[in-house]
């Protein structure tokens, strides 16, 4: 395990923390929902993206300079924030204050809008930004010039890996509590639907009938289009049988620990990645009864009288703002097709 301490000053400034991929809704929550932290106690991730402040203006920073910060198409504005931020849960913040006049936010919290807002109690230095506004997930952001990275001392926690799919604990229930559809769920398949519409070239695609289909039918139906020719899109992943013949599509996890992609071993094809999360309970759902039967009745056989948990009233819609944010830091929406089908979208949302 790891903790980040101050460059300036060496005060550690977060709890032992092991690294663990960048989750897929890290920038993507509910509009005007007041949202738990983003990452678990003692884990830390880092963004590869720019992001943050300060903000250009597309039509002041050109295609060309957009590209390199990652934006292939156009959007209102392009971060030229850091690179390689590092982002922890705030309760795993240590001697860090906040600075009162970078607080700005928009609603019940701050945002992170005017830069770093916490400072080194060691040094002064700014070193980090909370952000726990409504409709962002609670975080800390690390600045990557201000921190430094050293070993806890702590014995070393085992990293996350494939078999991690397979717990119980892993899986992402696609269904809140309150019967509302899952923030998680809308912001990874948002994230995925990008990635279908970029290998397919904007063509129709057909799903696997099952739980594939009945919770990503809607969506896609609604992003791509109908019609003949249509590229077969199948779940695969570690733990489960490969389709055969292979489809023109596989919907995978990312890594739990990089965020990589899953494919098969000396496979090329085209892939989708889907939070490993959403994709270990589309692979492994388990038992969903709320009550299973326990004492009298035979093995296997599950009471039927148990009161229904509350659902959705309306199909699981993607995040569109994760939609688009994947899309336009994809470099095939470069391409003519793509670009036409992305500026109809754009429209159609504005």
């Amino acid at each position: 395990m790891d903790v980040f301490a101050c460059a300036g000053c060496g005060t550690e400034l977060t709890a032992p923390v092991s690294r663990v991929a960048l989750p897929v809704h890290t920038h993507h929550g509910g509009w005007e929902e007041l949202h738990p932290p983003l990452m678990e106690s003692a884990t830390y991730a880092v963004d590869p993206r720019p992001t943050g402040p300060p903000w250009r203006l597309w039509e002041e920073v050109g295609e060309d300079a957009a590209a390199r910060q990652g934006v292939y198409a156009p959007v209102y504005s392009v971060s030229f924030g850091a690179r390689n931020r590092i982002v922890i849960a705030p309760g795993d913040s240590r001697s860090m204050t906040l600075i009162p006049e970078k607080c700005e936010g928009y609603c019940r919290g701050v945002d992170g809008r005017a830069g770093p807002n916490l400072a080194c109690e060691g040094c002064g230095r700014a070193v980090a930004t909370r952000i726990d506004d409504c409709g962002s997930w609670q975080t800390v952001w690390l600045e990557p010039p201000a921190v430094v990275r050293r070993p806890s001392g702590l014995p070393p926690v085992p990293p996350p890996g494939w078999d991690d799919l397979e717990r119980a604990g892993h899986r992402v229930p696609p269904v809140e509590p309150d019967g509302s559809w899952s923030r998680r769920w809308e912001a990874a398949v948002g994230v995925a639907l990008a990635h279908l519409v970029a290998v397919t070239g904007n063509r129709p695609a057909t799903l696997p009938a099952g739980p594939v289909a009945a919770l990503l039918g809607h969506a896609v139906g609604r992003y791509l289009p109908a019609g003949p020719d249509a590229r077969s899109v199948e779940l695969a992943g570690p733990g489960i049988r490969m389709p055969r013949p292979r489809p023109d599509v596989l919907l995978v996890p990312r890594h739990p620990l990089t965020g990589a992609p899953w494919r098969p071993p000396g496979d090329d094809g085209a892939v989708v990645p889907l939070g490993s999360g959403v994709w270990a309970y589309l692979a492994h759902p388990g038992e969903t009864s709320p009550m299973p039967a326990t004492g009298v009745l035979p093995e296997g056989v599950l009471r039927d009288d148990y009161p229904l948990p509350p659902g959705p009233w309306c199909p699981l819609t993607p995040h569109h703002h994760a939609f688009d944010h994947t899309l336009v830091g994809l470099p095939a929406v470069r391409a003519p097709r793509l670009r036409a089908y992305r500026d109809t979208y754009r429209d159609a949302y504005r």
